[in-house]
């Protein structure tokens, strides 16, 4: 089955490399367009309703991010493109995105491929894309929602709904309301990079808790949370956990 795509890109040598490496190996792949500012890439969504669009995430005029906001709605599939940035990469993680890393790697950009097609299988992730753009749209953290892929299906979870992430070696259950628990195949640190700046806070090797679901900290070694479980604070992190708790838990 034929992929229309568009390359949207401010750098026209990533515009000629990927269309040289789509044409020659990826020839279901149509190239239907290509821009070079947010703007351009917006007007050419509208008239060739892709169902791929290869989005560079910081462009002269405008991010990836603030151009998708201002798409109605997302029917294609995304693969972002990017130099190696913190930020973009953790909000494109948060949202279960792919990307593939400038300069553009053949190996990477077969392997985004397969999970595109992969992906395309799936009708019942068809209301991915939106919840990504409700998430772009949203004002605060506790709007968004965090969307994960373990055992190929797709979990959604409002980070209001996450009390506290309990990490097992290569494994993490979030812990939600009655009494009711995820196991994802994400380590705790993984989950605490991309939660950063959420209102999240790991105040134990084991333990990352949700700002929100505090109830109070009874004495200075553990949190009493809103599942009225008791979650202890490391000494090491003890300092860092008043400081943050008293600003706010940002």
């Amino acid at each position: 089955m034929p992929f229309r795509c568009l390359i949207i890109d401010d750098d026209l040598f990533i515009h000629t490399l990927l269309v040289d490496k789509l044409e020659y190996h990826f020839p279901e792949i149509q190239v239907g367009g290509t821009a070079l500012t947010g703007e351009d890439g917006i007007r050419l969504i509208e008239e060739i309703q892709p169902d791929l669009i290869f989005l560079d995430v910081e462009m002269t005029d405008m991010t990836g991010f603030e151009m998708l906001r201002r798409v109605p709605e997302i029917h294609f599939q995304i693969i972002f493109i990017t130099s190696y940035s913190h930020y973009a990469i953790k909000a494109i993680r948060f949202n279960a995105l792919d990307y593939i890393l400038k300069p553009i790697d053949l190996g990477e950009l077969k392997a985004a491929i397969s999970r595109l097609k992969k992906k395309s299988q799936h009708p019942q992730r068809s209301g991915h894309y939106q919840q990504v753009h409700q998430n772009l749209k949203a004002t605060s953290s506790e709007e968004e929602t965090l969307i994960l892929h373990p055992h190929h299906k797709e979990l959604r979870l409002s980070l209001s709904s996450i009390i506290q992430i309990q990490g097992e070696r290569n494994y993490s259950y979030i812990h939600l309301g009655n009494q009711r628990k995820k196991l994802v195949s994400k380590t705790l640190g993984d989950l605490e990079d991309i939660l950063a700046g959420k209102g999240f806070f790991r105040c134990h090797k084991s333990h990352l808790v949700n700002g929100k679901h505090i109830l109070s900290h009874p004495h200075k070694t553990a949190i009493l949370l809103s599942n009225h479980q008791e979650i202890p604070i490391s000494r090491r992190k003890k300092d860092a956990y008043q400081a943050w708790y008293n600003g706010g838990c940002p």
